[in-house]
């Protein structure tokens, strides 16, 4: 039974990373991808296309970006960044390591952008990885795409009149999720710490934990009050009720599967009684569905005993 449950997490995890990087796959249209820019404050924005929301924050000292999805989309999001300020991209935040995220780093790197994250971002991206289900090794990242600057647990960036505060959340969504907090804005950008009226994808095999999405989450709520706007990592433009709400289903979820867990039930047990049903309407609308959710999270809680 040990075995099932270990090779169905992994095809879990891996059905959920052919999402993140699906629109690199063969035949993929980047010509219909539109790049949608909302204001988010004075000097904010937030940039909607394929992947991971972007922020934008841009002012009298330049412009920086926080995440930049796909590579083929390198162009459209420079163009969307061109009728926001004519500066150049100075600084590129990645908020985690995977694909959707960071899809644009190379050529970011390549014209002159520098490249800001936690360093286990840095870490992950710099090795080869094999995946054990699909026998397939992944090679690392090419060097212009690496991370220049790393930090391990919090730093500042001072630019365009505000302070950023990059904030790093240990095993959360992966084991090198930040955040990025504009006090002066009242704005944050989560990356996928929370994925507005979306299931979250825990990444165990990155050092995830569905806890450690719980307890950021819990920590984030406290930056916030009923006027601070929140970029998701993906989803609309969010506040601290849509925050509040994600994290009063995150409990429910741990409470609901915890007890059953405690009771003995297996995994399979589990998603057979389906004892989120009622949530699925609300949340599992995106790419985590019901079932693959309630996988994921058993195997994280298990994982927590």
């Amino acid at each position: 039974m040990k075995n099932i449950i270990n090779k169905k997490r992994y095809l879990v995890t891996v059905f959920a990373f052919l999402y993140l990087n699906l629109i690199f796959s063969q035949g993929q249209d980047f010509s219909k991808v539109k790049i949608k820019t909302i204001k988010v404050s004075k000097n904010i924005y937030m940039l909607i296309g394929a992947g991971g929301n972007i922020g934008v924050s841009a002012g009298q000292d330049g412009v920086y970006i926080i995440d930049d999805q796909y590579a083929p989309l390198n162009k459209k999001i420079k163009q969307a960044v061109k009728k926001i300020s004519n500066k150049t991209i100075r600084f590129v935040i990645n908020t985690h390591w995977h694909g959707d995220h960071t899809g644009g780093n190379e050529l970011m790197g390549k014209t002159g952008s520098v490249i800001i994250a936690q360093e286990n971002v840095r870490k992950r991206m710099s090795v080869e990885n094999f995946n054990t289900v699909l026998n397939r090794k992944t090679p690392p990242s090419p060097k212009n795409a690496l991370p220049v600057i790393t930090f391990p647990q919090e730093m500042g960036l001072h630019l365009n009149n505000e302070l950023a505060k990059i904030i790093h959340f240990k095993n959360a969504h992966t084991d090198g999720d930040s955040i990025v907090y504009f006090p002066q804005s009242n704005v944050l950008h989560t990356g996928d710490i929370f994925v507005n009226g979306l299931f979250p994808f825990v990444d165990a095999d990155a050092g995830g934990s569905f806890l450690g999405i719980l307890a950021a989450v819990k920590e984030i709520l406290t930056l916030c009050d009923d006027q601070t706007k929140i970029i998701p990592g993906h989803g609309l433009l969010g506040n601290k009720k849509d925050l509040q709400q994600y994290f009063e289903m995150l409990k429910t979820v741990k409470m609901r599967l915890s007890a059953l867990i405690a009771k003995g039930k297996s995994i399979d047990q589990v998603v057979a009684l389906n004892p989120l049903k009622d949530l699925d309407q609300k949340w599992g609308q995106g790419f985590m569905k019901l079932e693959m959710f309630t996988r994921i999270v058993y195997n994280s809680l298990k994982l927590a005993d």
